[in-house]
Parts: C-alpha cells; structure tokens; sequence
C-alpha cells in the first residue's frame, strides 16, 4: 500500500526542490552567463596577462565568454575569499599564480584554506626562476655569492616580490642548500624589489625568468642561475642550479584556476577542457614561449596532486627555516 504524503511532508519536498535546485539542472545549462575570471591582482601584470589571454582565446574556440575581473588587496587574499564564497556552479572562478598555494603558510590570519577551501580546475603553466645580483657585487657565480656570504653575511641579503612567492620559497630553499642564513627582505610587488637590486640596495634576488630577463638583458643586473631542470629557452646562456652542484633548488613560478569549494566535478571538467585548448593553442603559437611559460594541459585531479605536494615541499621549507607568519 503506498505511503500517504500529508501536507507537511509535501512542503517539506517543495522547500526542498526550491532551496536546492537539481545539480544537473545547473550543468545542462551551463554557462547560463559570462564566467567571472576573478584575478586578485593589479591588471598588467603577468597573472593578469595570461588570464586575459585565456579568456580571449575560449571566446574564439568555444564562444565562451570569460570576463576577467581584478580583485586586489589582502596580499591577493580578497579576491580568493570572494571566490571561495561564490556558489559553485561554474560561474565564478579564480585565477591566480602559485602564491595563492600558500597563503595559509606566510599568513597568520588568512581567511581560508588555499588546498581544501578551493576546487582545483587546471594547471596552466610554469616559467623557471632566475637568480640575479646587483652590479655593484663583484660575485659572478653562486659559489663566489656563498663563499662571499658566509665570509660577511652581515652584507648580504634577499629581496622578494612578497611573503609566499615563488622567489621567497625559492631563497629560503638556497639558503638551507648552502648553509646560509641570508635574510630576505620582502617587497610590495616584484618592480620595487627588483628596483632595489638594480640599484645595488640590495645584493640579490630569485624570481620568474619573465619578469627579470629584460633587467639582465640591459645589464642592470647579472645573472648567476636558472631553478629549473633544463636550461630556458629564453636564456640557454645561464646555467642551472643542478648543473651548479644544487639539484635540490629546483623551482618555478606556476599559474592556475580554482573554483569554489564543492563545484560539481561535470562542471570542473567541462571548464578545464576550455582552459586546456586555449592554452594548447597559446602554445603552439608560441605567445606563452615568449612569456617564457611553459604550458600545462593536465586534468582537475593532477592539478589537485601538484597543489597538495606543492604545499607540502613549501610547508617543510619554512617550517626547517623556523619562518613565523605575518
């Protein structure tokens, strides 16, 4: 005999349908509007750059319509709450470089969890560092900067982007490789660090190869080494740390894009295909070549591997270099 449904059993079902709406009814319509690319950084920049370029290149393939938006403040932190308290439907998403990794890490009140507060979408792609140092050092090798740096390490020092980028993990990482104990001084953004090198306020400094390369090419700075495997395309001239006896010192800077937490796996999916075409595309165009990117067209899961053991490594890091959040 089949089960009556009184009125408060149907009200119940009826709030229900209302307040959750069907799941694969979102997806069978998606996008039902333009995708909000939300980049929590100044626009001209290289995160905003590549996000811009993304966009424009899923319009052409797909007809789908990305419109990024910049979301600055908090050290990057506002416009990742803003997505982490977007609903997950597919319609807010961030984009931002491997910093975002680890907020949680050089922070002392960030606001969420960049590894379990996120879904992660796809990797785009990566560009090796370069360690560079001023003109006024007489030092031009990485064994002269450590002779030199252990000799007098009261005159020698690090400057960074910010707390957390790729340049800061990667100069704690040199310090712990070669025994020093160099301080590293962090910047409101790579341009007045990079300033400070120039003009011989600072010795030293590790960041994107894209970022930099022009100051080397211009004899503002030198530059001693590569963190990456393979020698870069964009300066097969300079060496690598591995060839310098520093395999461990292996690092770049990554891009990528996050969704809310619990975005449907359908909708993390469908949304890396579109990002990974562009990007294969940008690619064999070589427009990310010239960035010094390299490109990555991986699955939602890889990227969510390489999150988690990228923190890991960053975590053991800074906690070896008793490094206190701020």
């Amino acid at each position: 005999m089949p089960r009556r449904i009184n009125r408060r059993d149907a009200l119940v079902s009826l709030l229900g349908a209302v307040a959750a709406p069907s799941v694969l009814c979102a997806q069978s319509g998606f996008p039902a509007r333009p995708v909000r690319v939300v980049v929590p950084v100044a626009a001209g920049g290289g995160v905003d750059t590549f996000a811009r370029l993304i966009a424009a290149k899923a319009k052409v393939q797909h007809d789908v319509q990305f419109v990024v938006e910049n979301r600055t403040g908090g050290n990057s932190t506002i416009g990742g709450l803003e997505v982490q308290r977007a609903a997950p439907d597919g319609h807010t998403v961030l984009f931002h470089a491997s910093t975002h990794n680890v907020a949680r890490l050089v922070l002392k009140n960030a606001p969420y969890d960049p590894v379990t507060d996120f879904t992660p979408i796809a990797i785009c792609g990566e560009t090796p560092l370069v360690h560079i140092i001023a003109n006024s050092r007489p030092e031009k090798t990485v064994d002269e900067i450590v002779a030199a740096a252990k000799a007098a390490p009261d005159k020698w020092s690090f400057a960074t982007a910010q707390l957390g980028a790729p340049g800061h993990i990667a100069a704690v990482a040199f310090n712990q490789h070669s025994g020093l104990n160099v301080p590293i001084i962090p910047y409101r953004g790579t341009a007045p660090a990079a300033n400070d090198v120039v003009g011989g306020h600072v010795p030293m400094m590790i960041e994107a190869i894209l970022s930099l390369l022009q100051l080397v090419r211009g004899g503002s700075v030198r530059a001693v080494a590569v963190t990456s495997k393979k020698r870069s395309v964009l300066a097969p001239e300079i060496p690598t740390m591995t060839e310098l006896g520093m395999p461990g010192l292996d690092f770049g800077a990554w891009w990528g894009m996050w969704g809310p937490p619990g975005l449907p796996t359908e909708l993390s999916q469908k949304i890396n295909g579109w990002v990974n075409d562009a990007v294969k595309e940008l690619g064999s165009e070589g427009r990310l070549a010239a960035l010094g990117i390299e490109p990555h067209t991986e699955s939602p899961q890889f990227f969510g591997k390489f999150i988690a053991e990228d923190y890991e490594r960053s975590a053991k890091l800074l906690k070896a270099a008793n490094f206190q959040p701020e």
